[in-house]
């Protein structure tokens, strides 16, 4: 087809502004946040990983490496909550265990969260995958289960009675779209009902069959056909679809990646099964790897990666199965560290972080300071002009010095962070301040969690203390308990932690 100048100039005109017009305050961003993926799963995090992580261990070799980051408690739902609002999850009525089948939304109705703040400065916000943050379910008799079972209460027979009212053919209520993202499409997690995908408010398949025994997860209801193994690629191609979409538009754009992988149920593409030396789990591994490398493929090829900022973490430590992995493969989850998800020890909340930016993040380097990702609010803020009220992002710090700052890597004069605080599954405390943390925990003290031939592997030894103190800077592996020995320390510790309580807050005031 012949194109004359002037249809050539009209056809300009009439075309979108390409990325690379945008003020450079407002570059897309992307947050992909892996399910219990353990520290030591990523091959540039551990050389001695038995699984292949090649796009992640580019995306460090281009980017930020942080070895010290953290999430703000040790198991999904409560992390979820504290990335989005940049609070401590465990200030909310959920102190222990995650949300459940039918549970409500755990992020207040007015609480500022990243995408809502991002939508005010122009982006268009969408998420695609994992939600597990709480939804309002329409009943036959408008009751809703927590007006009998508490918010975080398994309670499986009052949950299972309970899910034969919910209308499955109305709106689902009150979930990511009523907290500020445009669009989302997903699942409330891989093994709760309904086994069927969620597209902003409904159900795009009517769950019409009963999950099978068989089949991994919560009973409940099912689309007919529903594939475990079906979830990540569909998710995967969604998230990678709308950012090809999205690439070329004037309004940058934020999306949030919650995979459903690695955690269980196990269930890697028949195209992943056996390419690790780690079993199944390395499997689906290596294809939360790929699908990082589709959602960077999608960035590069549309010509946006200057303008595009990617972070890459995991909501806590690996699954309990870290311990059987070691013993059969030689594989650990959690590196060097100690402890599995639920914990909180290290390998409960240290988690892999990657940031990514053409331009603005620095290249190739290795990041020691500690953040939290309860920080990603503050720091976005910081980044896009928008002035965070003390009423938001209570726990949030500005880590944009680490992350986006020439001297990225350095040592700095002072610590951005005064402390951060650890949180458990039991609703047990832990403080981190500098080299030293505070374990307020008597169960984890005496290492109850986990296998006695662990133990003996590591040289853990036995001990009598209420709590653990421990300087991780010469001991990684948290193995000598140094409580008895820096009684001051541990009190000073102590009344810090109760400061952070009771003043709602541990971020300086911002007015």
């Amino acid at each position: 087809m012949r194109i004359t100048r002037r249809g050539l100039f009209r056809h300009l005109a009439a075309a979108p502004l390409a990325a690379a017009t945008r003020p450079r305050n407002r570059p897309n961003i992307v947050l992909i946040l892996a399910d219990d993926l353990g520290y030591g799963d990523v091959n540039v995090y551990n050389p001695e990983s038995k699984i292949l992580t090649p796009n992640l261990d580019k995306l460090a070799r281009q980017g930020v490496r942080f070895v010290d980051a953290h999430t703000p408690c040790g198991v999904c739902s409560p992390t979820r909550y504290g990335l989005l609002t940049g609070r401590y999850p465990w200030r909310t009525e959920l102190k222990t265990q995650v949300l459940w089948p039918w549970d409500r939304p755990l992020i207040e109705k007015d609480r500022l969260t990243l995408p809502k703040m991002l939508k005010a400065h122009g982006y268009h916000t969408a998420a695609f995958g994992k939600w597990h943050l709480g939804w309002d379910w329409e009943t036959t008799d408008g009751s809703k289960v927590n007006s009998q079972v508490r918010i975080g209460d398994p309670q499986r027979e009052i949950r299972n009675e309970f899910a034969k009212k919910v209308r499955l053919d109305r709106p689902v209520r009150e979930g990511p779209t009523t907290r500020g993202f445009d669009y989302y499409f997903g699942v409330d997690l891989p093994n709760f009902p309904p086994y069927t995908f969620i597209e902003n408010e409904r159900l795009l398949a009517a769950p019409t069959e009963q999950k099978p025994d068989s089949m991994f997860g919560w009973p409940g209801a099912m689309k007919p056909g529903w594939k475990l193994e079906g979830v990540m690629p569909e998710i995967t191609r969604r998230a990678v679809a709308h950012i090809k979409d999205r690439a070329a538009r004037r309004d940058p754009y934020f999306v949030y990646f919650p995979m459903t992988a690695p955690h269980t149920p196990v269930a890697p593409a028949a195209e992943f099964t056996g390419k690790s030396k780690a079993g199944k789990y390395g499997d689906f591994v290596q294809q939360v790897d790929w699908s990082v490398g589709q959602v960077m493929d999608a960035i590069r090829d549309s010509g946006t990666a200057e303008d595009t900022v990617v972070v890459f973490t995991s909501d806590n430590g690996p699954e309990n199965l870290t311990y059987p992995l070691l013993q059969e493969f030689e594989h650990g989850s959690q590196g060097p560290l100690r402890g599995a998800k639920r914990m909180l020890w290290e390998g409960g909340h240290r988690v892999p972080f990657l940031a990514w930016g053409p331009g603005r993040v620095p290249e190739g380097r290795t990041e020691k300071e500690v953040i939290c990702l309860t920080d990603m609010m503050a720091t976005f803020a910081k980044l896009v002009g928008h002035k965070l009220p003390d009423a938001a992002a209570e726990d949030s710090y500005d880590v944009g010095a680490a992350m986006f700052g020439k001297t990225a890597g350095q040592p700095r004069d002072k610590a951005i962070r005064e402390a951060t605080v650890h949180h458990s599954m039991n609703n047990e405390y832990g403080l981190r301040q500098g080299d030293w943390v505070l374990i307020e925990s008597e169960k984890s003290a005496h290492g109850a969690a986990e296998p006695p031939w662990w133990k003996e592997r590591f040289g853990v030894g036995k001990h009598s203390e209420p709590a653990e103190l421990f300087h991780l800077s010469e001991d990684l592996r948290e193995t000598k308990n140094l409580y008895a020995q820096y009684p001051d320390r541990v009190r000073q510790m102590r009344a810090l932690l109760e400061r952070y309580k009771s003043e709602d807050r541990s971020a300086p005031r911002r007015r």
